[in-house]
């Protein structure tokens, strides 16, 4: 019997979006990580959020497929308006401005 890597079959992929409690922006992404991800936005590692931060996560949702993930975090952002995009998905206090 050949064994079998479980973390194959158990992999996750995410997209997620953070919204600045400083000056309200919002930031989409995707991750295999979000846990390690979010950190990183929050210390400043990453160029785009680091003059935002602290951040919050005000949206995500997880894909068995990292292509679809993708595809996610390309219709958030395509959508245009994220607080519209938002109050679709999130109880209203996470949604407001």
């Amino acid at each position: 019997m050949i064994p079998v890597d479980q973390t194959h079959f158990s992999k996750k992929y995410y997209i997620y979006v953070l919204r600045s409690l400083v000056d309200k922006t919002y930031y989409v992404g995707y991750t295999s990580n979000i846990n390690r991800r979010i950190k990183e936005h929050n210390k400043g590692k990453h160029k785009y959020t680091k003059g935002h931060i602290p951040y919050e996560v005000v949206y995500s949702e997880s894909f068995k497929i990292k292509k679809d993930a993708k595809e996610g975090e390309s219709y958030i952002k395509r959508y245009g308006n994220m607080t519209r995009f938002l109050k679709n998905r999130v109880p209203p206090s996470k949604a407001r401005d």
